[in-house]
């Protein structure tokens, strides 16, 4: 069994026990439910900003801990200032050290956030929801195309927009209307090795009116001036900012860098 099995086969555990604990119905009574969305599409439309989605993750199943000492509040907020176009808040707990509670705190920001979990059920989308998110990610390698479609029409019906990742060209098959942004993941999620071309090779077979999104191994500016140039309008970070003490420093001189060109 790889890790992402074993992420899938625990976060059946966890929707299971979540249910129990806080109903769909108490979920929808919560602050955040109708709260008006910030559309990422439209800001990764937008010329003049970054285009960087910068993510809080405090350790990953590859890396073991990057950043366990963050604030999420005070890096998401340095984020924000120094020109995140979105943030990604990375809330699954017994792999990446996350929790609901961080997403609910980086709220206070007033771009898009991306609820970064391992969605499998409706119930997490609502969840979603519920903690104030823009976005949700839907993985093609742990769900079937059908299962992809049926989850995006749901987070259409709560507002969200979605984000579809895939590793290969196998998975362009999951590509649906329903989905807004379609990201490419340079990192395999079984066996976790990096590989920066995946977004460039697959990125002429996205269809036109999907905005793109290049995820993992972004390290340099450089680099995304690559992807720029195969059409990407959004570039994921994360662990390249978070493994420094203080990641809204790093982001803030990384984004000098861009602007030189």
């Amino acid at each position: 069994m790889n890790i992402l099995d074993k992420i899938i086969e625990h976060k059946k555990e966890e929707v299971t026990r979540n249910k129990n604990f806080v109903s769909l119905h108490q979920l929808q009574q919560q602050e955040n439910f109708n709260r008006q969305v910030i559309s990422l599409k439209k800001v990764l439309l937008d010329e003049t900003k970054t285009g960087i989605i910068a993510e809080f993750k405090r350790r990953s199943p590859s890396k073991g801990i990057i950043n366990d000492q963050a604030d999420v509040l005070d890096v998401t907020t340095a984020y924000t200032k120094h020109g995140a176009s979105g943030l990604s808040v990375l809330t699954d707990t017994e792999f990446f050290g996350g929790a609901a509670d961080d997403l609910l705190k980086a709220r206070v920001n007033n771009i898009p956030i991306l609820r970064k979990d391992f969605m499998i059920d409706e119930y997490q989308l609502a969840e979603a929801r519920a903690m104030g998110a823009d976005v949700i990610l839907l993985i093609a390698a742990c769900l079937t195309p059908h299962r992809v479609q049926e989850l995006a029409f749901f987070a259409k019906s709560l507002q969200l927009e979605v984000l579809l990742e895939i590793h290969n060209e196998t998975e362009l098959q999951h590509i649906c209307d329903e989905v807004d942004l379609v990201g490419v993941n340079n990192r395999d999620l079984k066996t976790f090795s990096v590989d920066i071309n995946r977004s460039v090779e697959l990125s002429k077979q996205i269809p036109a009116d999907k905005i793109k999104i290049a995820e993992s191994g972004i390290d340099k500016a450089e680099t995304i001036n690559i992807f720029k140039q195969a059409g990407f309008k959004g570039f994921l970070m994360g662990e390249h900012f978070m493994k420094f003490e203080n990641p809204g420093e790093a982001f803030e001189e990384f984004v000098k860098k861009l602007k030189q060109g």
